[in-house]
């Protein structure tokens, strides 16, 4: 397990997220929600992710959220950890 997997799931409240196959939770999310968490991966902010997608900030804070609520995380650095181990990064740049 990833340190900051282990860190988050240390300090979460509850139980760590299910793990599932990365078809599985890909599939839960849409190509702009899996550029948007490709984005987040980089550690672009709200702001940054707006200006990049040209989008409004608002727009990207419920592009995140989405993506937390579908994926049952708490944090961007989960999400970060989650494109990551199943290594979105690669097929959210092929979408765009």
């Amino acid at each position: 397990m990833p340190l900051e997997v282990a860190i988050d799931d240390a300090l979460s409240e509850g139980p760590a997220p299910a793990r599932h196959s990365r078809e599985d939770t890909v599939n839960r999310l849409t190509p702009r929600e899996l550029e948007v968490a490709a984005l987040v991966a980089e550690g672009l902010s709200n702001r940054e992710l707006a200006a990049r997608l040209v989008i409004t900030e608002r727009t990207a804070e419920n592009h995140v959220a989405h993506i937390l609520d579908r994926l049952g995380l708490r944090s961007r650095v989960q999400i970060a950890t989650w494109v990551t181990e199943r290594g979105v990064r690669r097929a959210a740049e092929t979408l765009a």
